[in-house]
């Protein structure tokens, strides 16, 4: 295989290999873990090549540097795997927010469904809202909820309920984030009532 060079300066900047390391002797490290101890930097080079391998400085810190003798491909693509590890652990989670309506059509509420299961695969909390103006503010509870639910029933993704149904000035609002243990769903339709979300029943007089 031979040597192999630099393919840019950022990564000439990563991780010094072959004769770009600078140390004169280094802690070398076989492609199998074998511990080969402190050896001089030709005497490092000549190994990693009669193995038809890199040399590849792991810990430029160290006294004295601790060199690998592998595959630069492999390494390069275990420092990918690494670096994408890391950026996961390191996600921020949010609170997005999702809003329906008493009369938010089946297409819409597909819609906002599917971007709500979005956000809760990439590890976010989601906040749906049922918004209420006006005479809707004053429908029974059990109604409103169920019209809630009724969205909750289509995100075809798995999730448990962060913060349960709680009902505000401006409407419900439930908050759920996602449960890995749950398959996701499949997306469907709402129940056969479309007529019944776009003309809600008139609320009960007071």
């Amino acid at each position: 295989m031979g040597f192999t060079k630099y393919t840019s300066q950022a990564e000439k900047e990563r991780a010094r290999m072959n004769e770009g390391i600078r140390a004169p002797e280094v802690r070398v490290i076989g492609p199998n873990a074998e511990n080969f101890g402190v050896l001089p930097i030709r005497e490092a080079l000549a190994k990693a090549a009669e193995l038809g391998l890199d040399l590849i400085e792991v810990s430029p810190n160290a006294q004295p540097p601790v060199c690998k003798i592998t595959d630069y491909g492999k390494f390069k693509y275990e420092q990918k795997k690494k670096d994408k590890e890391i950026k996961s652990k390191a996600h921020v989670t949010e609170t997005k927010i999702t809003q329906v309506k008493i009369g938010t059509s089946e297409r819409d509420m597909q819609i906002k469904a599917g971007k709500a299961a979005e956000w809760l695969k990439e590890g976010h909390r989601v906040k749906v809202d049922l918004f209420l103006w006006g005479r809707y503010k004053y429908m029974e509870f059990e109604f409103l909820k169920e019209r809630l639910e009724r969205f909750l029933a289509v995100i075809p993704e798995g999730f448990k309920v962060a913060e349960p149904i709680q009902k505000g000035p401006k409407g419900l609002s439930i908050t759920l984030e996602r449960d890995p243990s749950k398959k996701p769903q499949q997306q469907k339709q709402p129940r056969q009532e479309k007529a019944v979300l776009q003309q809600p029943p008139p609320p009960q007089a007071e």
